[in-house]
């Protein structure tokens, strides 16, 4: 039970700091705009609360000393998962507030970089917070205060990173993947190969006929080559 609740919850977050790396890549082009500001302070927002239920459950779950074996691996693989979706996390937030601070919406100090590339992105935003639309909310000073209010949220997740490491210990390198590295490419590579083998062995089958045919033809066309060249000489 604690296994699938954590999962959900992972997947979750997975999807949501997904899209939230997605507009902050539009940050500071030509799509930025005070919309996109706000979608990416709910998205964040909803990435937190994630986070902090997902950590919460992983932690409870792990310090269980009655898990099984077979459970407490599954477990710690999420947990890995999880710790690395936080890193990702962080270091989109600080470069969100970066961005912010060298694109300001309503006191640019700079231009903002036009990448050619305009549209909306609250689609995204709204697939990952499960709502219909994203209202507008028109305030001069709401992107101050929003770079002040991810300036402390960028510091709660590196918070959040440390007490993680200090509540359970599951170093990253002794986490077994049920899969071995790499094997969708091997089974791709194999795919491929296994198609490019196929064609010489079609291609090789030739017929006798037609190449002794070829032969001759190319006999004769030779043939004929040096009886120009030798009519050439003694003209």
């Amino acid at each position: 039970m604690a296994r699938e609740e954590s999962k959900a919850l992972l997947d979750a977050l997975n999807k949501t700091t997904a899209c939230y790396h997605h507009l902050v890549l539009t940050v500071g082009g030509s799509a930025d705009s005070q919309n996109l500001r706000e979608e990416l302070q709910k998205t964040r927002q909803k990435a937190l609360e994630l986070a902090v239920a997902t950590g919460a459950r992983l932690t409870v779950a792990l310090r269980d000393k009655g898990l099984a074996a077979e459970e407490r691996a599954e477990l710690e693989r999420l947990w890995v998962a999880f710790s690395g979706c936080l890193d990702l996390l962080e270091a989109d937030m600080q470069r969100a507030l970066a961005l912010g601070v060298a694109f300001p919406l309503h006191a640019p100090r700079r231009p903002l970089v036009r990448t050619g590339v305009a549209g909306s992105c609250s689609g995204v935003a709204a697939r990952a917070l499960s709502a219909r639309s994203l209202r507008h909310e028109a305030e001069q000073d709401f992107d101050v205060a929003d770079l002040q209010e991810l300036e402390r949220e960028v510091l709660q997740v590196g918070e959040m990173i440390n007490e993680m490491e200090m509540k359970v210990n599951v170093p990253r390198w002794t986490v077994q993947a049920r899969h071995t590295a790499g094997a969708e490419l091997l089974s791709s590579a194999s795919a491929g190969a296994s198609s490019a083998v196929s064609v010489p062995e079609r291609a090789g089958r030739c017929d006798p006929s037609k190449a002794l045919a070829a032969t001759v033809f190319s006999a004769v066309l030779l043939a004929a080559v040096a009886l120009a060249l030798c009519v050439a000489k003694l003209s």
